[in-house]
């Protein structure tokens, strides 16, 4: 096992921006941002060096409570599906690699607790030094963080709302 940083794999699965794992680049970690469009989690071929960690942020909308009135329709019509099967794809990855210190797998409250079992912490943003809130959960094996909290944002005031409010916007940030 490697002691220098740059000789660490960190896979973020579903990334977007990177914006989850930009703290470990900027420490000098290898971090490898498996994302659409360039990549997609369900073909990605498990690297042969050993992985550090792994931080996976699956698509929310057809799990989240935000989408419980189109729950139905999402489920009727293939959607829910489909982010099932990178649900999927990002948990055998993380099998295949067993990193060797972390995974962690984000979504915001809602249903994915019915596919992946109990949830192993928490927070709302706001915990920890953000000032919003947005339950989410957390699964995986990991260090649960230091709280920072801080006072949010009323909800009127908030950024999120100034962007237009939960929208494609507010996931890139």
């Amino acid at each position: 096992m490697s002691l220098f940083v740059q000789d660490r794999i960190i896979l973020d699965l579903c990334g977007g921006t990177g914006a989850w794992s930009r703290p470990y680049a900027e420490a000098g970690y290898d971090v490898r941002l498996i994302t659409l469009p360039d990549q997609d989690v369900r073909l990605f071929k498990i690297p042969d060096e050993r992985v550090w960690g792994i931080l996976a942020a699956p698509p929310c909308d057809d799990f989240t409570l935000a989408c419980t009135r189109y729950w139905k329709d999402k489920d009727a019509d293939g959607r829910t599906q489909n982010s099932l099967s990178i649900v999927d794809a990002c948990i055998r990855i993380v099998y295949a690699c067993n990193p060797l210190m972390f995974w962690a797998l984000e979504n915001p409250a809602g249903r994915l607790f019915s596919w992946l079992g109990p949830y192993q912490h928490s927070f709302n943003p706001c915990d920890y030094g953000d000032p919003w809130t947005k339950r989410t959960m957390l699964w995986g094996r990991f260090f649960k963080p230091k709280p920072n909290p801080v006072e949010p944002v009323p909800s009127k005031d908030s950024w999120i709302n100034k962007l237009g409010g939960h929208s494609e916007k507010t996931k890139t940030l």
